[in-house]
């Protein structure tokens, strides 16, 4: 697959990401419409964020930064590796 370049059809594909995530968790909320599903779908969007951070940035700059990581599974790989080092 090649890489995305189109700076208008990167902007969409974020769009459609938003919506998506929005909808999906619409519908999760209103299949069980209760504060508590709420707030951990809140907390377990907060989190998986947070994670997606730390993989990209926080590696990326301050523990490796000659590695530079291109997706989540590049990211596995490389935990994998640096454990069977240590």
């Amino acid at each position: 697959m090649k890489d995305l370049k189109s700076t208008t059809w990167i902007k969409v594909k974020g769009i459609l990401f938003l919506l998506l995530g929005l909808a999906a968790a619409a519908l999760l909320v209103l299949e069980n419409p209760t504060w508590k599903v709420a707030l951990l779908l809140a907390l377990a969007i907060w989190c998986f964020c947070r994670f997606y951070y730390f993989a990209f940035y926080v590696i990326e700059k301050y523990v490796d930064p000659g590695y530079k990581f291109s997706g989540l599974w590049s990211f596995v790989c490389y935990l994998v590796k640096k454990n069977r080092k240590e």
